[in-house]
């Protein structure tokens, strides 16, 4: 008899033990790091191809 209680309370103990629940991971966003785009990177494309059509047209 003494067993049969010593194993309830030691179920009861474990199971109030690790009753609940875990609380949500904190998870930090991504940090995200964007590169200024060069101007004149944008200039000097069209540049070219409007000198490269004149050279053509001036032929």
């Amino acid at each position: 008899m003494k067993k049969l209680v010593l194993a309830a309370a030691l179920i009861a103990a474990a199971s109030s033990a690790s009753a609940g629940s875990l609380a949500d991971p904190i998870i930090e966003a991504p940090v995200i790091i964007e590169e200024a785009a060069s101007s004149s990177a944008g200039v000097i494309v069209p540049l070219l191809l409007l000198v490269l059509v004149a050279a053509a047209i001036a032929d």
